[in-house]
């Protein structure tokens, strides 16, 4: 008679973390634990579950500050916890990272575990950034242990004295779940796609194409890429950007002028949210990021793994994807003009794009495979479950 599994439960605010932040992992850690996924959005997070083979409970949380909802979200979780017994609780995103070390502390969970992804407190001040970063501290304080998937977080919490030293750590050269280099691969999109792609959003052959993936908010740098876009596009009629995401407009509005620039420029390209972005990234030449904050972002990781050169502003997480001037270009956050120069180097200067793009896939897939970040973690709930 085989052993059951131990049971582990993997929850995030909303399920398009666990869609996309996570993809593949769950099904993998399925094979060794009892996985069960809980976030919000009941339809999208059933979907998720489906998806990577796990159970899943649906229970509402909310991304703002909510007193009242984020009290009902603990009674839930308590209650299921108390109900399941799991071995592991695993969190990620700030929402659910309070909530789930909370109630797990509160239910006598063993292995308490908050993965750090970002620090929206980075970009706060005042009164707002103190109650965040309490709310970051106890976060901490009721985990057994803290995962950050970068090494510049990591340095960022140790300096402010978050927490103590031996109960944070890096896992692999960083990262949550790494990038799958079979499926982000160039080889994946055909032919026929890229030109049926390519004319309905009537981008010519002789077109250079920018390209960003996110949330269309002003934390991403949508407002200095579109101001920068717009003019170097008044020089160079032959230049392309698609904005691949959906806005956010009641957490994080974009200026006034971006929502006009993004209406009057017809090199403007808005696409939405897309479940696939392989094709969108392969009918580009250079992914645009400039983030003012970020933990590990997985699309430029996986732009590399499919072959693209990447400029990004030199913050935590992007500057230990991209090597200045080696698969891509290192700029200061919320800096237009050198964002500016930034897009007129890269289409001006064949030589250097060039070399960035054949250094592109190679410095992805030996430092960041999915696999060996999944059996990185895999390896940290074996070690504690042993030292229980």
């Amino acid at each position: 008679m085989s052993e059951t599994k131990k049971k582990l439960i993997r929850i995030t605010t909303v399920p398009l973390s666990l869609d996309k932040i996570l993809d593949g992992q769950l099904a993998f850690m399925n094979n060794h634990y009892e996985v069960i996924a809980i976030s919000s959005e009941k339809e999208y997070l059933k979907r998720c579950a489906k998806n990577e083979g796990v159970r899943y409970k649906h229970i509402e949380m909310t991304r703002k500050i909510t007193p009242i909802k984020d009290l009902i979200s603990l009674f839930k979780l308590v209650l299921f916890l108390k109900k399941e017994k799991p071995l592991i609780i695993h969190s990620h995103t700030p929402k659910a990272g309070i909530i789930a070390m909370l109630a797990s502390k509160i239910t006598n969970i063993p292995i308490r575990l908050h993965t750090v992804g970002g620090l929206p407190l980075m970009e706060e001040k005042g009164s707002k950034k103190k109650m965040l970063e309490c709310i970051e501290k106890l976060t901490y304080r009721f985990s057994t242990f803290v995962f950050t998937n970068s090494t510049g977080l990591y340095n960022h919490i140790i300096e402010k004295k978050y927490i103590a030293k031996n109960k944070l750590k890096v896992i692999g050269n960083g990262s949550s779940n790494g990038v799958d280099i079979n499926y982000f691969s160039a080889s994946e999109v055909s032919f026929d796609e890229q030109t049926k792609l390519k004319s309905t959003l009537g981008i010519s052959e002789n077109d250079f194409t920018f390209v960003f993936v996110g949330r269309i908010v002003t934390d991403k740098g949508i407002n200095e890429l579109v101001e920068a876009f717009d003019k170097i596009s008044l020089q160079k009629k032959e230049l392309k950007l698609i904005i691949v995401g959906d806005q956010e407009p009641e957490l994080d509005p974009l200026h006034k002028s971006t929502l006009q620039i993004l209406v009057k420029n017809k090199n403007i390209i808005s696409v939405g949210f897309q479940k696939d972005i392989r094709p969108y990234l392969f009918i580009s030449n250079v992914l645009v990021f400039p983030s003012y904050r970020e933990g590990f972002p997985n699309v430029i990781m996986q732009a590399g793994s499919m072959g693209l050169p990447v400029i990004a502003t030199d913050i935590n997480g992007c500057n230990e994807i991209i090597t200045h001037e080696k698969n891509g270009v290192l700029i200061p956050k919320k800096n237009c003009v050198s964002l500016e120069l930034a897009l007129l180097r890269l289409c001006e200067d064949k030589t250097l794009y060039d070399y960035l793009k054949s250094n592109a896939r190679t410095m992805i897939e030996t430092r960041f495979e999915r696999k060996i970040i999944c059996k990185s973690i895999l390896d940290e709930y074996k070690f504690m479950e042993k030292s229980l």
